[in-house]
């Protein structure tokens, strides 16, 4: 069972969101951070939160800007705005009554709630999926216009089945980003997981956020799961080891 919220954008148009209401006893809440242009019903986001659920944490997954349900433009966001909007996130589930114990990052958006941790309010303990260990690895995905974006302010990039305008302003704030120290400075226990065949975001960029990370840190390869998590039963048994991982820190006074 779902619930369905909406929030504002730190830059001001309003977020979509399901949070994904906790099955039986409730041991705690958390936050779902979907990946660069995913959206809260990509199959990493949908299919951990409710198996999350159902296992008694209560997930909030939600659209980014311009993505999915959510109003506003795509082009208007940036890594920095994702982070903030983490945090406006984790202040809805505070404001709800059920504060965000765990933050959960699948792809760019375990960077993001690696960053995003130490401003939202309530968060213990972060897990990252196949995140990277710099927010710029994602240039990779629209080099192909990079140049006329800085060159001419903005320019259409076609991804995923849909046209983005991807602007100057974030190419510059991704290639700004400084993931590493967020990392050292995260102070929150932190679950690390990748897939050692992820063809998207290269495993080696765990052993980087898993060497930056100060203790207790964990990590998890994920045998078998692909970068999207859509594999048969990948995602359900990532949220498995996150539900297990995550008790005693969800649980803590």
């Amino acid at each position: 069972m779902s619930e369905e919220v909406r929030f504002p954008s730190v830059v001001g148009p309003e977020l979509a969101g399901s949070i994904e209401l906790p099955e039986g006893e409730v041991r705690g809440w958390g936050i779902f951070v979907h990946g660069f242009t995913l959206g809260k019903n990509s199959p990493a986001a949908s299919r951990v939160s409710k198996q999350l659920a159902r296992e008694g944490i209560g997930m909030l997954r939600f659209d980014n800007l311009g993505i999915g349900d959510s109003d506003g433009d795509w082009g208007d966001g940036s890594f920095t705005i994702k982070v903030q909007d983490t945090v406006r996130a984790a202040e809805l589930m505070a404001q709800r009554g059920t504060p965000a114990d765990l933050l959960v990052g699948h792809s760019w958006g375990g960077a993001a709630a690696i960053a995003a941790a130490a401003d939202a309010p309530g968060v213990r303990a972060v897990a990252t999926i196949g995140a990277p260990s710099d927010p710029s690895h994602v240039e990779h995905q629209y080099d192909a216009v990079v140049e006329r974006v800085l060159s001419e302010g903005s320019h259409e990039w076609f991804v995923g089945g849909r046209t983005l305008v991807l602007k100057r302003a974030f190419v510059n704030d991704v290639r700004q980003a400084r993931l590493r120290e967020r990392i050292r400075d995260l102070n929150r226990p932190l679950l690390v997981m990748h897939s050692p065949t992820d063809d998207t975001v290269d495993i080696s960029n765990a052993s980087e956020i898993f060497r930056e990370a100060q203790h207790p840190r964990s990590f998890i390869s994920l045998e078998g799961a692909d970068h999207l998590l859509t594999v048969r039963g990948q995602a359900q048994r990532a949220a498995h080891i996150i539900s297990a991982w995550a008790d005693q820190y969800i649980n803590a006074g």
